[in-house]
């Protein structure tokens, strides 16, 4: 398998854990966003969203993280990320598409550019619309995992899409310094989570691209 990916992308990030956790050897295939490498025509050829993470799997090509983590799920199953029964399975997309659907369309790496390029916003208020709709979108999750999460996990003690989905969406957070000290659970989950090796392993520092 290989993944195009770049490093500080939170979705080729959840990619990386799925993988990692499922101990599947894949090769890493750089895709540097800052300089506009995913709009060329060879890349978009294959991926028409231009974008990333693109996960080739002999003659399957397939873009959009939570297809890719789906995709995998069925054709390696263990250890189940989406679980199967039918309340664990909805629970663990809800808490997923709050983060995948919520926070990250809004505040991903091209709507920051176009917000500053094409509406010339200030650096300030470009932190400012990230920072609202992370505490916006986090404050959600946060008050799922309180009602419906246990264990060290998002929900129980092992990890699902739920947990590949928040710690690369806390990294990003983090890295745009917004104070999450409001999400005590979200973060107790997030530093469980960076102990385990699979998570180490799929971190943006740990990647071959990784760049200050």
């Amino acid at each position: 398998m290989q993944l195009h990916s770049f490093f500080n992308s939170s979705t080729s990030y959840r990619v990386r854990i799925a993988l990692a956790l499922k101990g599947l050897p894949y090769e890493v295939l750089p895709v540097n966003l800052r300089k506009q490498e995913q709009r060329a025509p060879d890349y978009v050829a294959k991926n028409p969203s231009a974008g990333v993470p693109l996960l080739i799997d002999g003659d399957v090509q397939l873009s959009q993280s939570m297809a890719i983590i789906d995709y995998l799920d069925v054709t390696h199953p263990e250890p189940r990320l989406i679980p199967v029964d039918t309340l664990a399975r909805a629970r663990v997309l809800e808490l997923s598409n709050a983060i995948a659907c919520d926070i990250h369309p809004v505040n991903n790496m091209r709507i920051l550019r176009y917000l500053q390029d094409v509406l010339g916003v200030s650096d300030a208020q470009k932190n400012t619309w990230y920072q609202h709709w992370v505490s916006e979108g986090l404050s959600a999750v946060e008050e799922l995992l309180v009602r419906h999460g246990h264990g060290a996990y998002c929900f129980g003690d092992a990890p699902t899409l739920a947990d590949c989905c928040l710690v690369p969406q806390v990294a990003n957070a983090q890295r745009m310094g917004c104070d999450l000290s409001a999400f005590p659970r979200i973060l107790s989950v997030h530093a469980h989570c960076n102990a385990q090796p699979a998570f180490q392993h799929a971190a943006p520092a740990r990647q071959p691209d990784a760049t200050p």
